[in-house]
């Protein structure tokens, strides 16, 4: 049995996890145990450098047969979070999102140590939660019981090579742009319901990084 904690940004993340995810791992003896990040009570967001480095020792140093993960957006991380600044100076996701891990890494090397640092596979979502969303417009519509906002999803996909790609300006990021179609856009409730009516094949299928984070996961069973 291999267990992963799950270092979530936020509410949505965690549902993702729970309602999802584990799901897709259970059958494969790989159980995920997400948590927000942060002390217990904490409603997540505001994903600082010293509480993912406080949260990691934790499960890192206090249960030595476990892994850990990250599952938190690009669009939230404070500016003086390890890598961001950096990141943003990359040309493409893929670089940027490659950047962002490798310093976070290395920071969180220094503090918490190499050997536990082993059982960690760092994950940022590029750039929100939502961007997954648009793996699949219609489906996405349905899932918000907004049907009449397929087309203009659809539009919003097709304005970026990848959902991944969908960017983290204030008037464009994912999330942004569904709080600006359907006004009564709560992410905890209706990121749920879009999530499992969009699919995770699909997801998989259209977002790169996703599916390569989840790819990592599923070799822990073969190590």
């Amino acid at each position: 049995m291999i267990r992963i904690h799950v270092i979530c940004e936020g509410q949505t993340e965690e549902m993702f996890i729970n309602e999802i995810l584990s799901d897709f791992f259970n059958p494969k003896g790989i159980y995920l145990l997400p948590s927000l990040i942060g002390k217990p009570g904490h409603k997540g967001g505001n994903v600082k450098y010293e509480r993912l480095e406080k949260d990691l020792r934790g499960r890192l140093l206090e249960d030595t047969s476990s892994f850990c993960t990250t599952f938190f957006d690009f669009y939230g991380l404070p500016s003086d979070f390890p890598g961001k600044a950096q990141a943003l100076s990359k040309t493409n996701t893929s670089d940027r999102f490659g950047c962002l891990t490798k310093t976070m890494s290395s920071a969180l090397k220094r503090t918490v140590g190499a050997e536990p640092l082993q059982r960690f596979i760092p994950y940022v979502q590029m750039y929100e939660f939502e961007g997954l969303l648009f793996s699949d417009p219609a489906a996405f519509a349905r899932g918000l019981y907004k049907e009449e906002l397929k087309a203009a999803f659809e539009e919003i996909r097709a304005s970026a090579s990848s959902p991944e790609d969908i960017n983290n300006s204030p008037q464009t990021a994912p999330s942004k742009r569904v709080g600006m179609l359907f006004k009564g856009y709560d992410k905890p409730v209706f990121g749920s319901l879009a999530a499992l009516e969009v699919g995770l094949d699909s997801m998989r299928h259209e977002c790169k990084l996703f599916d390569e984070w989840l790819n990592q996961l599923e070799r822990l069973s073969s190590n």
